[in-house]
């Protein structure tokens, strides 16, 4: 009977567990005739005898760190790799894998204390009590590894049915932990999935929540009405009367639902304190859009905190897990700021795990500097010019990831940190960092909750799309943005989008030449990938070209390259009278509802008017609703009016607009 487990160890998992060293080491001893003599008892332990010596043991059930070995390396050692590697060669078929449709879910705590320790239970199970959300992938004959996205790590399971292979890019001592949180969060969606009495889906799995309590209670409910209360206040009396003295109490409001284990609440009420600070010093940040989708964010999460409490209201992690020797592709930088400061925030791809990751540095700005992206790029960020670092391979010891997906990396110790030129890296990839069918993966995130109660997560978005073909780009001067129709290796056309930003004043010149200069060579286009009215959009962070990698944020020159004029695309009337409506409903967020003029009351009725035309009878029913509570004499009553209106809107619009035509 052959030995399963092993022969699905392929060198590429032999890495993950243990590095790339050790297994060209193991490989260089097999090509010189150093391997094993090997042998299989009648439990199927595979046992191997080096030239020099040492024994060396593969027991089943026990993974590669219950292997007995008599050298004395610590851990995963060179005979271990080496003995993997001559038994692979020595079974018939063995450089074959065939596909198993399995579940991670089937392993019970019973077995999950024989491989992981109990130690390591225990510490999950205090997780578990608190409550956590995991995205689901289900294996498929092109990925037959099933993974867990965890909210700072990940988790793979290469070998079917056995628990002690498993693979996380967390830290060593937190790898039994996670693994058994991993586990669990199958074992969940495998029962609800029973209880719908459908089988397992392939692909992703809508996120799931497990373990926690029903709601928050005490401390965390307390905590999120104070935040209401103030986030109500804000929308009555508006920006403008917005002082110290409430910008003070924003930040209590903060510190307490992050106390209370609410992090993503905690998200938008610091979010919201910094618009605040926008205004005040007259910031160009400010958006009074933004400030009204973070009041109805904050609505929108108190209503359906009932419904599913986790995923809506976060749990307390850990500040940041710290992670293993991580491998990092930098996938371009996206530069921002005020008068004030300047951020950079560069992606990374985290091969390893499948998953975006976004490290973020900012400086202060003098009075009389007004620096750009290509004045940036020259700034050190772990020891390297930022235009390096956004073009390169990270390779470190010393990374630590948030729930919401931000990572930290410190330089630590002399050469513990690597930054290389990144080269081809993207083209190597796995899926679904790097995409060649983007509509396919689109149709995957069907399902999602609204983006108004969704995790916070930065570079959710973030892929590497393989363009077959690019048309010509075209400006469109009035919305000051640059568009080019493409079509990805599948066929299926993306728009490729940008906007101008002063801060950047080259990056639609270097996109345009990036885009036009390819020729017949495919391209990659690293960039957030969404839907625009039933249309694949890609707003790019960096191009890679047969000439190398162009980060159009940090290109440099003033942006007076002359560029091909664009015939303006036309709004639709639905979502026209959509964005119109929540425009105004913005504007009276920040004059506030005690404050509004007749005029701007008779503006409400006139968008409601306007929705009732194209159809949207209940949207335009919500607006009704909210002119007659203004028009009482306690305008108090107006605030749930207002973001029942504002839900129904944002939820509408983000439907049409990630399937409308």
């Amino acid at each position: 009977m052959s030995r399963a487990d092993l022969l699905a160890l392929t060198p590429e998992t032999l890495v993950s567990l243990a590095n790339r060293g050790l297994v060209k080491r193991a490989e260089k001893d097999l090509a010189a005739g150093a391997g094993p003599e090997l042998s299989v008892a009648d439990d199927t332990t595979v046992t191997g005898r080096f030239p020099d010596g040492t024994v060396t043991s593969l027991p089943p059930g026990r993974g590669l760190d219950g292997a007995e070995c008599g050298c004395a390396a610590p851990g995963i050692c060179r005979h271990r790799i080496c003995l993997v590697l001559a038994y692979r060669r020595s079974a018939e078929g063995g450089e074959r894998r065939e596909f198993v449709d399995w579940s991670p879910g089937e392993f019970d705590d019973g077995s999950l204390e024989t491989a992981l320790g109990r130690p390591a239970l225990n510490a999950a199970r205090r997780t578990l009590d608190r409550g956590y959300t995991a995205r689901l992938h289900r294996p498929t004959p092109a990925d037959p590894t099933p993974r867990a996205e965890l909210p700072t790590c990940t988790v793979r399971f290469p070998v079917p049915h056995e628990p002690g292979y498993a693979l996380t890019d967390a830290a060593d001592d937190l790898r039994g932990e996670v693994v058994a949180l991993a586990v669990w969060a199958f074992r969940t969606a495998d029962a609800e999935k029973a209880d719908m009495g459908g089988p397992n889906a392939e692909g992703p799995d809508p996120e799931v929540s497990v373990g926690g309590r029903a709601a928050p209670s005490g401390r965390g409910e307390q905590a999120l009405r104070s935040a209401l209360a103030l986030a109500d206040d804000l929308l009555l009396d508006g920006v403008p009367q917005a002082g110290p003295v409430f910008a003070g109490s924003l930040g209590r409001a903060r510190d307490a639902l992050a106390s209370a284990a609410l992090p993503w609440p905690a998200g938008a009420v610091a979010e919201l304190a910094g618009q605040l600070a926008a205004y005040a010093v007259r910031g160009a940040r400010y958006d009074p859009e933004r400030v009204a989708r973070l009041l109805t964010e904050l609505h929108a999460r108190q209503r359906a905190a009932d419904l599913d409490p986790v995923g809506v209201l976060g749990t307390k992690e850990a500040p940041e897990t710290p992670l293993r020797r991580v491998r990092l592709v930098a996938l371009g930088c996206r530069i921002g700021g005020t008068e004030r400061d300047r951020t950079a925030e560069v992606c990374f791809a985290h091969p390893e795990a499948g998953v975006a990751l976004v490290l973020r540095r900012s400086w202060d700005v003098p009075e009389d500097r007004s620096p750009t992206g290509h004045d940036l790029a020259a700034r050190r960020v772990l020891g390297s010019p930022l235009r390096a670092l956004a073009a390169a391979n990270v390779v470190s010891e010393h990374t630590a990831r948030a729930a919401d997906r931000s990572v930290t990396i410190s330089r630590g110790r002399v050469s513990s940190t690597s930054v290389t030129p990144v080269g081809t890296a993207w083209l190597d990839l796995p899926a679904p960092l790097s995409l060649k069918d983007t509509a396919a993966h689109l149709k995957t995130l069907a399902g999602r909750p609204p983006r108004l109660i969704r995790p916070r997560v930065e570079a959710e978005s973030v892929h590497v799309v393989e363009i077959a073909s690019v048309g010509p780009a075209g400006y469109d001067p009035a919305a000051q943005r640059l568009e080019a129709v493409a079509h990805d290796a599948a066929g299926n056309e993306v728009l490729v989008r940008a906007e101008h930003d002063p801060l950047c004043p080259a990056r639609l010149d270097a996109l345009a030449e990036a885009l036009g200069g390819s020729g017949d060579e495919p391209l990659w286009i690293s960039g957030m990938l969404t839907r625009d009215h039933g249309r694949t959009v890609l707003e790019p962070l960096a191009v890679l070209t047969p000439g190398g990698v162009v980060v159009p944020d940090l290109a440099p020159g003033d942006g007076d390259t002359a560029l091909t004029t664009a015939a303006r695309r036309t709004t639709d009337p639905l979502t026209h009278a959509m964005e119109s409506a929540l425009r105004a409903l913005a504007e009276a967020a920040h004059h506030g509802l005690r404050h509004l003029s007749p005029t701007a009351r008779t503006r409400l009725a006139d968008h409601a008017t306007a929705l009732r035309r194209t159809g949207l009878h209940t949207a335009a029913g919500l607006l009704d609703e909210l002119a007659d509570r203004l028009g009482r004499d306690s305008v108090d009553a107006a605030v749930p009016a207002w973001a029942d209106a504002r839900i129904h809107l944002m939820t509408s619009l983000e439907l049409h607009l990630e399937g409308g035509a």
